[in-house]
């Protein structure tokens, strides 16, 4: 079946309404020959006869049956996707408030630069905040769309996870436990934390690694912001708890030590959101559709091959 085009399953679905090679035909301005050889190159990739012939009389065998129903979810499909680049080549103006969590604008402003330049129109404006402000903003209607982790339970949202969101265990190169290898949550125990605050997506991730280890970790600074909280861990104030899409250049450059801690990376999801109440406009259900199109194949080149100790 994975041979088959979308050509022969539709006059597959034409054969079908009608129940006649030469309707069908008449249908898709094709001329009967043509279908008949669509049909049995259809049935030759499925392997079982689609249709009975007796006579002029047509009817679906028990596969064809079956396969109807498939075919015509397939082409349903199609139909849709037709249907959302047609609204997209419509979505070259307007203004867009995007949403999103600290952690995203480290990879989310060079998609929205990708997406500007093939959308010149579009005004775009920009709200970051933490992920409970975040969820505030979409449930007062202030952001059309948001890029955040973990997505909200507190309202009716849609939430699509379009890539893989690592978090790791930093130390600054000097730290005693950079020196070592593989290590286990129990070699955590004895050192200070610096943590984002409540209501941080980072924060809610750390404390539930932490509880299914059965480790109450040594909290010594809460900090708002990935920067600062990167500047603290370099410096040697404590190990952090972070996204590893936030340090890419950092661990380039041998500023900060990713430990490799087992377990971890402690592995979440990207998620494009917008409440299920809100009728997206041709802007934003463009960069609906953009962000999930190239959201992760961009990660994956930007960061894929960043590894605890690369």
């Amino acid at each position: 079946m994975k041979n088959a085009t979308f050509r022969q399953l539709r006059v597959f679905n034409e054969v079908a309404r009608y129940l006649s090679f030469v309707r069908a035909a008449e249908s898709l301005h094709l001329t009967p020959p043509a279908v008949t050889m669509q049909i049995k190159e259809l049935e030759s990739h499925v392997g079982m006869p689609l249709f009975e012939r007796v006579g002029k009389k047509v009817s679906l065998t028990t596969a064809g049956e079956y396969m109807l129903v498939y075919a015509r979810k397939i082409l349903a499909t199609l139909k849709d996707a037709e249907d959302a680049a047609a609204r997209l080549q419509r979505a070259e103006t307007g203004v867009l408030t995007v949403g999103m969590v600290g952690t995203a604008k480290y990879f989310m402003m060079q998609l929205l630069s990708q997406f500007q330049q093939r959308h010149t129109g579009v005004e775009l404006r920009l709200a970051l905040g933490n992920r409970e402000q975040l969820v505030r903003m979409l449930q007062a209607n202030e952001v059309d769309i948001a890029v955040m982790g973990r997505p909200p339970k507190e309202l009716q949202t849609r939430a699509e996870p379009f890539a893989a969101h690592p978090h790791v265990f930093v130390c600054a190169p000097t730290h005693p436990l950079a020196q070592l290898g593989q290590i286990g949550p129990e070699d955590l125990r004895p050192y200070n934390f610096i943590v984002r605050e409540q209501g941080s997506g980072t924060r809610v991730a750390m404390e539930k690694f932490f509880e299914q280890v059965h480790i109450e970790p040594r909290l010594k600074m809460q900090l708002h912001s990935n920067e600062t909280l990167k500047q603290a861990v370099m410096a040697g104030l404590g190990l952090g708890f972070v996204s590893l899409h936030t340090i890419g250049l950092e661990i380039q450059q041998g500023l900060i030590h990713v430990l490799d801690v087992q377990s971890t990376p402690v592995v979440r999801a990207w998620n494009i959101v917008h409440t299920q109440s809100k009728m997206l406009s041709p802007v934003a259900e463009a960069l609906r559709y953009f962000v999930l199109e190239n959201g992760e194949s961009y990660l994956a080149d930007r960061f894929g091959p960043l590894r605890p100790n690369v």
